[in-house]
């Protein structure tokens, strides 16, 4: 029992020291560890052929285990749209794959039916995380709503040191793949302040989120959410 106990106490002291040297994104990945909704699941990156002009896209699959976290009910979905977002999180590591293993360890919400959020995949300015299939609902757009029940959700980081311009170049890019696949008309890409958002616990009205912020002017679509469109559309050709 004693060599145990020793070799528990050398382990936790090295643990503590990677955690000082590494900062905050280590703690993300001990805490994932023991988590209770935790599992060591592989995660799989396909790359997905481009459009003429455009950079293969790599996506990285980290799905959140089935009826654990954020997928705790089975409800499937047809998607005949697709909904984009920005997190609104600036902090340096709030990248796509953090997002992705928030979702993992069960990114806690109050007011929906499964009493976490998740959508299905987040971008940045180098990956693509995707944390749930696309046949199935997103607690991301509203609620109980039709925006969750028929739409693929799509964030976009925003962190410090992430190039925007990219991320919004490849969340394009993204997009029109998904239009392909699932036989989606532009038109049925839409921002999320598209969906009116009335709460599941108690039918509360929140009305319109002015979201995602990186394409809106003065708060509303403008010129930044045409030529969102624009970008789509040439990659969807």
């Amino acid at each position: 029992m004693q060599p145990l106990i020793a070799l528990l106490s050398q382990t936790a002291e090295m643990v503590t020291l990677k955690l000082r040297t590494f900062g905050f994104p280590a703690v993300v990945l001990v805490g994932l560890l023991f988590s209770s909704c935790a599992v060591f699941h592989r995660r799989a990156a396909i790359s997905v052929p481009a459009p003429a002009g455009a950079a293969e896209l790599k996506i990285t699959q980290s799905i959140i285990p089935s009826e654990k976290c954020g997928r705790p009910l089975h409800r499937p979905m047809r998607p005949t749209f697709i909904t984009i977002h920005s997190t609104d999180n600036k902090s340096r590591s709030a990248d796509a794959l953090h997002h992705a293993l928030a979702m993992n360890k069960g990114l806690r919400a109050r007011h929906n039916r499964t009493g976490f959020l998740t959508w299905h995949f987040t971008v940045d300015d180098h990956s693509i995380y995707q944390s749930l299939p696309t046949n199935e609902t997103g607690e991301h757009a509203d609620y109980e709503g039709e925006g969750n029940r028929s739409s693929i959700g799509i964030e976009m980081c925003v962190n410090r040191g992430n190039n925007l311009d990219i991320t919004i170049d490849r969340t394009a890019q993204l997009t029109a793949r998904l239009m392909r696949q699932y036989h989606i008309p532009l038109s049925h890409v839409v921002p999320h302040m598209h969906w009116r958002m009335i709460r599941y616990s108690d039918g509360r009205d929140l009305g319109f989120k002015k979201c995602p912020r990186i394409l809106l002017d003065g708060g509303g679509l403008g010129p930044k959410w045409s030529a969102f469109m624009a970008k789509v559309s040439s990659y969807a050709r």
